[in-house]
């Protein structure tokens, strides 16, 4: 039909638009139905747990040179829930630490049953390391665990304890109606076998179904709230957390806390305003607050003119809230919203090392003797290389841009929506002495057992990531006659441990070691944690690459059994709820390299792990309850610790706590992307408070006419808060803060600040700022 007039094309022309708009609302309203059609309720949350950053021995190498004196970046425990509206419900914490530790947990646990009843238990709450060697030690129940550290440090296992609720609380207090996304994809270039030999020794027709030899996929879960959009991401990727070296005494997230920083900066600063561009700056490192300030001094006289009205002053008393107040990223400044929230969690690292350039001998130069990592026979002269060698900062950063490159891109094309029920099944299993049915070849079956823990010699000989000691060496399955002379000085194991763990050369057998407490676990818990088509297999040690397929496969064998299972998508997270060492295939255990040498439980822990596993994964098909099993011992009380306290601070006479004793020098003009910033204050020790959410070290630009803005503090990766004293027992100490100025830093005015606390004799505690000189940036 056609419209005649002027008034009938007036009238066309109105209601075209008003339909055009009708439809477009319409579009919208589908897109926005979609995109919202949530059956979930998720809540996000991150809390502050770096600890004591002087004086304690760090977890993961056993070095006990390895001392903490700093802060490279802080250490965070990140946390999601996720909840059915009536139902079910599980949390998931992420920790930038070691491991996880079952007294930790156990006491987390009775904090969340005191305060919500039994909507947390240990059944549907997990806690899960990254793995960092770069963290306080100190807050394992087990002997072994904390000898290094001089026995339970109080404050490591507190902040944890305190952090890891306060994330959960934060989590659960942001709970709303929301959607979650997964996306897996590959990352060829963050991790190699750092065993090789024994990942070899594996069948031939099993190891030809993989690319591989190490797992190259990152899966990744996007969460999106209906009110505020994207809030966060957790993935899970395998390689270990020893870019940092033996020799680092700076607290460090290492590569995943890193790449964590980064997704979070990146998100703030370009993904939220950029409907997730994907693009990262050049150098992997995210931008600041600090370019957000456009203050224009073209003329470099006036800039340099400035800086010199700001010279360093006295240091003074401040509050304890000022570091908190000053962060660059306070929660005040999130108060409108919750802050996005990234997490890179661990997965069957065992045998994976992010120093992927290889395995070289410092002495020649050349690669590692291939099935023992010797150099001339020793142990001690074989490292593997980094993609930054020889800066370990280097590959840190590096290693955490490749996994954080592969994140954004996962997070910005995730696509496929879990749904479906949440559910969890978990159980406490004792493997020191566990049947186990194993499958013959040509059928039938057999009963085997697994042992008490031990640890072979090839433990001590450590990994090509952190080199042991003495004449040690990985591969070792006979031992040798001097070592077992020291080893029976603290127990001789008796024949039928020496042949239940066979091959295995016993260098220490902790499983049976009781004084003055239990020197290694033997009640572990178990746990798969469900949300829709997603699995999360909770295991409380490190999974070689092969062990870990081999453990997915078979619950994924059980899960895809019905209909509707084809679509699961399976992951380990791995030094979860406890942790227990290595777990090896049968096959790698016989070479007896460092991670065979480290399963404790003897050749058949993976059988077993399989097993149980098997049984949580029907229970969970089938909707069926399984048994809690033996509760693991409670040994707070039993805990000895040798770690001296901080018995006061001082400075020399005239001296006051944040006075410079080296400051920049006058009229310093430092060229972005090329230069460092060096100032040292008079300091105090920092275990006097550990300044959670706050900050000991800050970089300030100069903002307007009289305001100082926080750029940069000690949780970023360009800034290092690095403390000493000049001898173990001087109550005189320093901190020198290291700023290396990234390429995107704002031209300006800048000065550096101090903050700390001293202890008197009499056991107060002060708290005190000190600033540098100003000085330009150009």
């Amino acid at each position: 039909m056609e419209f005649l007039g002027l008034g009938d094309n007036k009238v066309r022309r109105t209601y075209g638009a008003l339909w055009l708009k009708i439809a477009i609302l319409l579009v919208l309203c589908s897109v926005e139905g979609a995109l919202s059609d949530s059956n979930y309720l998720i809540g996000l949350g991150s809390y502050d747990i770096t600890g004591p950053a002087a004086d304690v021995n760090m977890m993961g190498y056993a070095n006990t040179e390895q001392i903490a004196s700093g802060v490279h970046f802080r250490l965070r425990a990140r946390t999601f829930i996720v909840a059915e509206p009536q139902g079910n419900r599980v949390a998931f914490v992420n920790l930038d630490a070691c491991m996880a530790s079952q007294l930790v947990k156990l006491k987390v646990v009775e904090r969340l049953k005191a305060r919500y009843g039994d909507l947390y238990t240990e059944k549907n709450v997990a806690i899960s390391g990254i793995h960092t060697h770069a963290g306080p030690g100190g807050y394992l129940q087990y002997v072994v665990y904390i000898v290094t550290s001089l026995g339970f440090v109080r404050q490591s296992f507190d902040v944890l304890v305190d952090g890891i609720e306060k994330s959960i609380i934060q989590a659960h207090e942001n709970l709303g109606p929301g959607s979650i996304f997964v996306n897996k994809g590959e990352i060829l270039d963050a991790g190699v076998n750092r065993s090789p030999s024994a990942y070899l020794n594996n069948p031939a027709s099993e190891r030809s179904k993989y690319k591989y030899d190490v797992d190259k996929e990152m899966t990744l879960l996007k969460f999106v709230d209906n009110q505020w959009g994207p809030v966060g991401s957790f993935n899970w990727f395998a390689t270990h957390g020893t870019s940092m070296s033996r020799t680092n005494s700076l607290i460090s997230g290492d590569n995943k806390g890193a790449a964590a920083r980064f997704m979070e900066d990146w998100f703030e600063e370009t993904g939220s305003r950029s409907a997730y561009s994907g693009e990262v700056a050049a150098d992997g490192i995210p931008r600041r607050v600090s370019n957000l300030f456009n203050d224009r001094h073209d003329n470099h006289h006036e800039l340099l003119e400035l800086a010199a009205s700001f010279q360093s002053p006295p240091g003074k008393l401040a509050t304890r809230t000022l570091s908190v107040a000053r962060r660059v990223r306070g929660a005040l400044r999130q108060a409108d919203k919750p802050g996005f929230v990234s997490a890179f969690c661990q997965s069957n690292c065992g045998d994976v090392s992010p120093n992927v350039l290889g395995a070289f001998c410092t002495d020649t130069g050349l690669p590692c003797e291939f099935n023992h990592s010797t150099c001339g026979g020793k142990n001690e002269l074989c490292y593997g290389r980094g993609p930054g060698y020889p800066d370990e900062f280097e590959s840190t950063r590096i290693i955490g841009e490749r996994q954080l490159r592969k994140a954004v891109d996962l997070f910005n094309k995730a696509s496929e929506q879990l749904k479906g029920k949440v559910d969890y099944r978990h159980a406490y299993i004792d493997f020191s002495q566990l049947e186990v049915t194993l499958t013959k070849q040509g059928g039938g079956s057999k009963v085997v057992k697994t042992c008490p823990a031990a640890m072979g010699f090839g433990f001590a000989a450590g990994t090509t990531d952190g080199p042991g000691a003495f004449d040690f060496k990985q591969g070792d399955d006979h031992g040798n006659v001097f070592w077992r002379l020291v080893r029976n000085v603290l127990k001789t194991p008796g024949k039928e441990q020496v042949d239940c763990q066979n091959p295995k050369p016993i260098l220490l057998d902790t499983g049976e070691m009781k004084e003055p407490y239990d020197w290694a676990p033997s009640i572990l818990p178990i746990q798969i944690i469900r949300i829709g088509q997603l699995v999360i297999l909770s295991v409380p040690g490190e999974f070689t690459t092969m062990a870990g397929r081999r453990l997915r496969d078979a619950v994924k064998t059980v899960l895809t059994s019905g209909s509707n299972g084809a679509n699961v998508h399976v992951v380990i997270a791995g030094l979860t709820n406890t942790y227990s060492q290595y777990v090896t295939t049968f096959e790698e255990y016989q070479v007896q390299r460092y991670e065979g040498a480290s399963t404790l439980y003897g050749p058949h822990t993976l059988s077993a792990y399989i097993q149980e596993f098997k049984k949580l994964a029907t229970a969970l098909t089938s909707g069926k309850p399984v048994a809690s099993g033996p509760q693991p011992p409670d040994l707070l009380d039993k805990q000895i610790s040798l770690l001296t306290p901080v018995v006061m601070d001082a400075t020399p006479r005239g001296v006051s706590f944040g006075d410079c004793s080296s400051d920049v020098p006058q009229n310093s003009t430092f060229k972005r992307g090329h230069d460092m910033v060096t100032v040292t204050f008079w300091s105090a020790c920092p275990r006097n408070d550990l300044m959670t959410e706050g900050t000991f070290a800050l970089v300030e630009i100069f903002h307007g006419k009289d305001t100082w803005v926080p750029a940069y503090d000690d949780d970023d990766f360009c800034l290092r808060f690095k403390w000493s004293r000049p001898s173990k027992l001087s109550t005189r100490s320093q901190a020198t803060i290291e700023w290396r100025i990234p390429q995107s830093a704002t031209p300006g005015v800048y000065r550096i600040r101090h903050f700390g606390a001293s202890k008197s004799l009499v056991g107060s505690i002060r708290h005190f700022t000190g600033s540098s000189s100003a000085f330009v940036v150009a």
